[in-house]
C-alpha cells in the first residue's frame, strides 16, 4: 500500500473541503496521485471545493497584527473584490495574523488548513493563504493601505513607532526592494550593467567614460532601489534615512496583492 504523508492529506483537503479519514482514503485508493483522488472523491459526490481549486486569485487582502516588538503580515488571496471584502474572508484573515503573531508559521499554516476549506464552501471562489511574513525590532511600525492590497512592517533599533509606520507607509508606495544599497546582490547589478554597457554603446560614447558612466548608474540603481536612500514621500528632498536620523531600518517585510 502506499504510503500516504500528512501532508498530502492536508494538501487534499485544503482543495476538497472533505474529512481528513476520506481524504486518506482516497489517496490510497489512487495510490497517492492527488488528482485520481480529487476524481475520486468526486466520483463519490463528495469534494466540494476542487473545482474551484484551478481558477486564478487575482483579488485578496493583506491583513496585520502586531504587538510586543513584532509585527505579522499575512496575505489572503481570492477571485474577487466581492469576497474580499466579505466579513467571514475578512474574519479569517484577521484571525490568521493573529495565530501568525502568537504562534508563528506553522501553526498559522494549521489554522489555514482548517479554516479556508469551510471558507471556500461558503464563499464559492478559489481561496489561499500567500507567504506570511514576520518582523522583530525594538521599534515596529505597520501600514496596511486603505484598499488592503499592500501591508508593509517596518522594524526600527530606535525612533518611535510614529517614524516607523510613516516609512512603511513611504515603503508601500515606493516598493523598495532592498533595506540598503550594500543590500543590492551582486548578480542583480550585473544583469542591470549588460543592459547598461549596451545602451552606453548605442549612444556611441567614447571607451574612455564608459566606465565612469557605468559607476554612476550603478550608484544611482542602487540608491533608488533602497528604502533608506529613497526620497522620503512625505518630506521631499529628504532621504528615509535621514528623516530616521539616529535610527536604523533593522527589518522589512512588504506584501501585496499582485
Amino acid at each position: 500500500m502506499t504510503n500516504i504523508t500528512a501532508s498530502a492529506v492536508s494538501s487534499l483537503r485544503v482543495r476538497t473541503g472533505v474529512p481528513i479519514l476520506a481524504c486518506k482514503k482516497a489517496l490510497e485508493e489512487s495510490g497517492g496521485d492527488e488528482e485520481k483522488a480529487i476524481e475520486f472523491l468526486r466520483k463519490q459526490g463528495i469534494a466540494q471545493t476542487a473545482k474551484q481549486a484551478g481558477r486564478a486569485q487575482s483579488q485578496g487582502c493583506v491583513f496585520a497584527a502586531s504587538g510586543k516588538g513584532k509585527a505579522a503580515l499575512v496575505l489572503l488571496l481570492c477571485e474577487t473584490d466581492f469576497v474580499a471584502r466579505a466579513d467571514n474572508f475578512q474574519s479569517t484573515g484577521r484571525e490568521l495574523a493573529s495565530v501568525l503573531l502568537a504562534e508563528g508559521k506553522e501553526a498559522m499554516q494549521k489554522k489555514a488548513e482548517q479554516a479556508i476549506p469551510s471558507l471556500v464552501q461558503k464563499l464559492g471562489e478559489n481561496i489561499t493563504a500567500g507567504e506570511p511574513a514576520t518582523v522583530e525590532a525594538p521599534v515596529i511600525g505597520i501600514y496596511v493601505h486603505t484598499n488592503g492590497k499592500i501591508g508593509v512592517a517596518i522594524g526600527l533599533d530606535g525612533g518611535t513607532e510614529a517614524g516607523a509606520r510613516d516609512v512603511a507607509m513611504h515603503a508601500a508606495a515606493m516598493n523598495p526592494l532592498y533595506v540598503s544599497p550594500d543590500r543590492v546582490p551582486a548578480d542583480v547589478i550585473e544583469a542591470e550593467k549588460a543592459i547598461w554597457r549596451e545602451q552606453i554603446r548605442k549612444e556611441g560614447k567614447p571607451d574612455a567614460i564608459v566606465e565612469k558612466i557605468m559607476i554612476g548608474k550603478e550608484k544611482k540603481f542602487r540608491e533608488e532601489n533602497a528604502l533608506v536612500t529613497q526620497e522620503f514621500v512625505k518630506e521631499p528632498g529628504k532621504t528615509v534615512g535621514a528623516f530616521l536620523g539616529g535610527a536604523h531600518v533593522t527589518a522589512y517585510a512588504r506584501i501585496a496583492v499582485a
